[in-house]
Protein backbone atom coordinates (compact mmCIF):
# COMPACT_ATOMS: atom_id res chain seq x y z
CA UNK A 1 0.00 0.00 0.00
CA UNK A 2 1.54 3.52 -1.25
CA UNK A 3 0.67 6.59 1.21
CA UNK A 4 -0.08 9.55 -0.43
CA UNK A 5 -0.46 13.47 0.85
CA UNK A 6 -3.90 14.50 -0.99
CA UNK A 7 -2.79 18.38 -0.38
CA UNK A 8 0.32 17.80 -2.79
CA UNK A 9 -0.20 18.29 -6.10
CA UNK A 10 2.50 17.05 -7.53
CA UNK A 11 2.48 13.69 -5.37
CA UNK A 12 -0.69 13.27 -6.49
CA UNK A 13 -0.52 13.76 -10.29
CA UNK A 14 2.42 11.17 -10.18
CA UNK A 15 0.59 8.64 -8.35
CA UNK A 16 -2.05 9.21 -10.59
CA UNK A 17 0.08 9.11 -13.80
CA UNK A 18 1.80 5.85 -12.17
CA UNK A 19 -1.52 3.97 -12.09
CA UNK A 20 -2.60 4.81 -15.44
CA UNK A 21 0.64 3.18 -16.81
CA UNK A 22 0.22 0.25 -15.11
CA UNK A 23 -3.26 -0.71 -15.29
CA UNK A 24 -4.22 1.51 -18.40
CA UNK A 25 -7.49 3.27 -16.92
CA UNK A 26 -9.25 4.64 -13.65
CA UNK A 27 -12.90 3.59 -13.84
CA UNK A 28 -13.96 4.40 -10.12
CA UNK A 29 -12.43 7.26 -7.89
CA UNK A 30 -12.92 7.54 -4.28
CA UNK A 31 -12.28 10.21 -2.44
CA UNK A 32 -12.27 9.34 1.42
CA UNK A 33 -9.44 10.96 2.99
CA UNK A 34 -10.40 13.30 5.77
CA UNK A 35 -9.79 14.60 8.90
CA UNK A 36 -11.55 16.87 11.44
CA UNK A 37 -11.30 19.90 13.48
CA UNK A 38 -11.69 20.72 17.11
CA UNK A 39 -14.69 21.18 18.18
CA UNK A 40 -14.67 24.56 19.47
CA UNK A 41 -16.73 27.88 18.00
CA UNK A 42 -15.07 29.41 15.03
CA UNK A 43 -12.93 32.26 16.89
CA UNK A 44 -11.60 29.77 19.04
CA UNK A 45 -10.31 27.50 16.30
CA UNK A 46 -6.50 27.01 15.76
CA UNK A 47 -5.96 28.84 12.88
CA UNK A 48 -3.79 26.19 11.02
CA UNK A 49 -5.73 23.34 12.15
CA UNK A 50 -9.04 24.84 10.95
CA UNK A 51 -7.31 25.78 7.58
CA UNK A 52 -5.38 22.19 7.21
CA UNK A 53 -8.93 20.61 7.84
CA UNK A 54 -10.59 22.47 4.73
CA UNK A 55 -6.97 21.51 2.51
CA UNK A 56 -7.25 18.01 3.02
CA UNK A 57 -11.51 17.51 2.62
CA UNK A 58 -11.94 19.70 -0.10
CA UNK A 59 -8.03 20.24 -1.70
CA UNK A 60 -7.79 16.99 -1.38
CA UNK A 61 -10.91 15.97 -3.13
CA UNK A 62 -10.43 18.37 -5.87
CA UNK A 63 -6.42 17.12 -6.71
CA UNK A 64 -7.41 13.33 -7.26
CA UNK A 65 -10.62 14.19 -9.54
CA UNK A 66 -8.45 17.28 -11.50
CA UNK A 67 -5.93 14.34 -12.24
CA UNK A 68 -8.48 11.46 -12.22
CA UNK A 69 -11.38 12.95 -14.32
CA UNK A 70 -9.42 13.36 -18.10
CA UNK A 71 -8.58 9.87 -17.98
CA UNK A 72 -12.60 8.84 -17.11
CA UNK A 73 -13.61 11.29 -19.83
CA UNK A 74 -11.39 10.10 -22.82
CA UNK A 75 -12.38 6.40 -21.93
CA UNK A 76 -16.38 7.69 -22.12
CA UNK A 77 -17.10 6.53 -18.72
CA UNK A 78 -16.16 7.11 -15.18
CA UNK A 79 -17.60 7.07 -11.47
CA UNK A 80 -16.69 9.33 -8.66
CA UNK A 81 -17.42 8.85 -5.13
CA UNK A 82 -16.75 11.57 -3.07
CA UNK A 83 -17.42 10.58 0.79
CA UNK A 84 -19.10 13.77 2.30
CA UNK A 85 -21.66 14.25 5.47
CA UNK A 86 -24.92 15.44 7.04
CA UNK A 87 -22.29 17.91 7.77
CA UNK A 88 -22.48 19.09 4.24
CA UNK A 89 -25.91 20.15 4.68
CA UNK A 90 -26.05 22.09 7.69
CA UNK A 91 -24.40 24.82 9.55
CA UNK A 92 -22.68 23.68 13.19
CA UNK A 93 -21.52 25.96 16.28
CA UNK A 94 -18.25 23.76 16.37
CA UNK A 95 -15.97 21.95 13.99
CA UNK A 96 -16.61 24.46 11.84
CA UNK A 97 -14.05 24.07 9.24
CA UNK A 98 -15.90 20.65 8.62
CA UNK A 99 -18.78 21.68 7.88
CA UNK A 100 -17.47 24.33 5.19
CA UNK A 101 -15.14 21.50 3.98
CA UNK A 102 -17.99 19.14 3.30
CA UNK A 103 -20.79 21.80 1.92
CA UNK A 104 -17.64 22.36 -0.24
CA UNK A 105 -16.96 18.87 -1.45
CA UNK A 106 -20.64 18.72 -2.00
CA UNK A 107 -20.20 20.88 -5.29
CA UNK A 108 -17.17 19.76 -5.89
CA UNK A 109 -19.89 16.23 -6.65
CA UNK A 110 -22.07 18.85 -8.00
CA UNK A 111 -19.72 20.34 -10.49
CA UNK A 112 -18.37 17.03 -11.78
CA UNK A 113 -21.79 15.69 -12.23
CA UNK A 114 -22.95 18.78 -14.47
CA UNK A 115 -19.60 19.24 -16.21
CA UNK A 116 -18.90 16.11 -17.02
CA UNK A 117 -22.63 13.88 -17.09
CA UNK A 118 -22.92 14.18 -21.18
CA UNK A 119 -19.89 12.42 -21.72
CA UNK A 120 -20.13 9.41 -19.54
CA UNK A 121 -18.72 11.01 -15.94
CA UNK A 122 -20.79 10.49 -12.74
CA UNK A 123 -20.34 11.61 -9.09
CA UNK A 124 -22.11 10.69 -5.82
CA UNK A 125 -21.76 12.28 -2.59
CA UNK A 126 -21.88 8.90 0.14
CA UNK A 127 -22.60 9.67 3.77
CA UNK A 128 -21.36 6.77 5.77
CA UNK A 129 -23.52 7.74 8.54
CA UNK A 130 -21.14 7.56 12.10
CA UNK A 131 -18.77 4.69 11.91
CA UNK A 132 -17.50 3.97 15.01
CA UNK A 133 -13.49 5.07 14.17
CA UNK A 134 -10.80 6.77 15.97
CA UNK A 135 -12.07 10.21 14.49
CA UNK A 136 -15.81 9.52 15.83
CA UNK A 137 -14.99 8.17 19.21
CA UNK A 138 -12.52 11.01 19.93
CA UNK A 139 -15.73 13.44 19.33
CA UNK A 140 -17.76 14.91 22.13
CA UNK A 141 -20.57 15.11 19.86
CA UNK A 142 -20.52 11.45 19.49
CA UNK A 143 -19.37 10.45 23.52
CA UNK A 144 -23.42 9.01 24.57
CA UNK A 145 -23.63 7.07 21.26
CA UNK A 146 -24.25 3.52 21.16
CA UNK A 147 -25.79 2.81 17.56
CA UNK A 148 -23.09 3.16 14.57
CA UNK A 149 -23.44 2.49 10.96
CA UNK A 150 -21.96 -0.82 9.95
CA UNK A 151 -18.64 -0.50 7.78
CA UNK A 152 -20.36 -3.29 5.24
CA UNK A 153 -23.54 -1.07 4.74
CA UNK A 154 -21.15 1.92 3.68
CA UNK A 155 -19.44 -0.99 1.26
CA UNK A 156 -22.75 -1.66 0.01
CA UNK A 157 -23.59 1.50 -1.17
CA UNK A 158 -20.18 2.56 -2.46
CA UNK A 159 -20.03 -0.36 -4.44
CA UNK A 160 -23.83 -0.40 -6.12
CA UNK A 161 -22.57 2.98 -7.20
CA UNK A 162 -19.17 2.47 -8.83
CA UNK A 163 -21.04 -0.31 -10.03
CA UNK A 164 -23.79 2.22 -11.97
CA UNK A 165 -26.83 0.26 -10.75
CA UNK A 166 -27.60 3.78 -8.89
CA UNK A 167 -26.23 6.58 -11.84
CA UNK A 168 -29.75 8.21 -11.24
CA UNK A 169 -28.71 9.13 -8.05
CA UNK A 170 -25.53 11.02 -9.59
CA UNK A 171 -25.01 14.74 -8.42
CA UNK A 172 -26.68 13.47 -5.29
CA UNK A 173 -26.12 12.66 -1.91
CA UNK A 174 -27.12 9.32 -0.82
CA UNK A 175 -26.48 7.85 3.18
CA UNK A 176 -25.40 4.40 4.29
CA UNK A 177 -27.53 3.04 7.18
CA UNK A 178 -30.71 4.65 6.00
CA UNK A 179 -30.66 3.95 2.51
CA UNK A 180 -29.85 0.72 0.84
CA UNK A 181 -29.15 0.38 -2.84
CA UNK A 182 -32.87 -1.38 -3.20
CA UNK A 183 -34.47 1.49 -1.17
CA UNK A 184 -32.56 4.38 -3.60
CA UNK A 185 -33.44 2.35 -6.94
CA UNK A 186 -37.31 1.88 -5.63
CA UNK A 187 -36.99 5.85 -4.93
CA UNK A 188 -35.57 7.34 -8.97
CA UNK A 189 -39.21 8.11 -10.09
CA UNK A 190 -39.91 9.99 -7.54
CA UNK A 191 -36.75 12.20 -7.98
CA UNK A 192 -37.07 15.97 -8.91
CA UNK A 193 -34.54 18.74 -10.16
CA UNK A 194 -33.53 19.19 -6.30
CA UNK A 195 -34.07 16.10 -4.61
CA UNK A 196 -31.25 15.57 -2.25
CA UNK A 197 -29.33 19.00 -3.55
CA UNK A 198 -28.29 21.80 -0.94
CA UNK A 199 -29.92 24.37 -2.59
CA UNK A 200 -31.25 28.00 -1.23
CA UNK A 201 -35.56 27.12 -0.11
CA UNK A 202 -37.46 30.58 -1.10
CA UNK A 203 -40.08 31.48 1.30
CA UNK A 204 -42.32 31.26 -1.49
CA UNK A 205 -43.82 31.96 -4.70
CA UNK A 206 -42.91 35.74 -4.31
CA UNK A 207 -39.12 35.51 -2.85
CA UNK A 208 -37.04 37.12 -6.00
CA UNK A 209 -34.45 34.68 -5.27
CA UNK A 210 -36.60 31.80 -6.80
Amino acid sequence: MRCLDVTDARAVQDYVTDVVARRGRIDVLVNNAGVIDAEVPLWEADVEQWWRTVEVDVRGPFLLSHAVVPHMLRAGSGRVVNLNSGAGVRSSAVATAYYVAKTGLGRITGALHLGGYDDGLRAFDLAPGVVQTDMTESMDAHADRTEWTSPAEVCDLALALASGELDAWSGRMVRAGVDTPESLKAAETRLTWDSRHVVLMPWGDDDPLT
